[in-house]
Formats: C-alpha cells, structure tokens, sequence
C-alpha cells in the first residue's frame, strides 16, 4: 500500500540561511522556520498563541536561489517532506526531525524578480524545485 510523506509550512525565517557545500560540490542550505497558532481558552476566554520551530533543509540549485534573498524573517512557504535522522553524542543517541524541502514560494518584497500569483497572497519571487534541476542527497553529518 502507498504512503504519504507531505508536508507544507507557511511562516517566517528564524535566523539567517546557513548556505554551505559537501566537499563533492552539492549546496545544502538550512534554516528554521516558525509557524503560530491562536485559539481561545474555553475555561478563561483568553486568546492564547503558540509558536512552533521546524527545521528545513534543501539541497542544489534550490539550496543556492534561497540563500542569495532570503533571511531572518522573511516569510515563506516550504513543501516537502518528514525525515528524522539519528547520530550518537557522549554515547548518547539523538534523533531530530527535518522537513526536506522540495519546492518553495517567498512572500519577501525584496526578492528578485517578480511572477504573477493566484489568490490573495501576492509573491515577488516564485521558485519550486521543478523549475531548477536538484537532486536529493544524504545529509553529510
């Protein structure tokens, strides 16, 4: 039976992209991305919100357009999919979660370049991984 590993983000940048390169040449960038979430306390009809922080990692061409615009707090939609990976420090495992991005689309005005959208949102910049040839890579760590 088929399985379905998705997942879509629409939030902000945390902290600068962290563009880098395998020693073989590939480009890997990683960021961390913050989404929020609102809701009503039922027992004291206060508003609450919450933040949560995902990491992201892209790989080639896709890894090199993102580092030359976007930055910390730049707003961002990233598709991809759901990868933990485990390694062991002072004898101890460690697992953490990562969305590995496949396609993008910024809502940053200083990008550049511009393609019309759909909808509501209107982007200065629109790239999905089709557009650039990638490839996926392991993670060298």
């Amino acid at each position: 039976m088929k399985s379905i590993n998705e997942c879509t983000l629409l939030g902000n940048i945390t902290r600068d992209p962290d563009l880098r390169y395998t020693p073989n040449g590939n480009a890997v960038i990683n960021f961390s991305v913050a989404t929020n979430r609102q809701w009503i306390d039922k027992s004291s009809g206060e508003k609450k919100e919450a933040v949560d922080y995902h990491n992201v990692v892209f790989w080639g061409k896709v890894a090199e357009m993102i580092g030359q615009f976007a930055t910390k707090g730049s707003r961002i939609l990233v598709k991809g999919r759901l990868q933990t990976r485990s390694w062991e420090k002072d004898g101890v495992k460690k697992y953490t979660t990562e969305i590995i991005g496949n396609d993008f689309i910024t809502f940053d005005k200083k990008a550049v370049g511009t393609k019309p959208s759909e909808g509501k949102l209107t982007t200065e910049k629109t790239v999905t991984a089709n557009d650039l040839s990638s490839e996926q890579h392991d993670i060298p760590f």
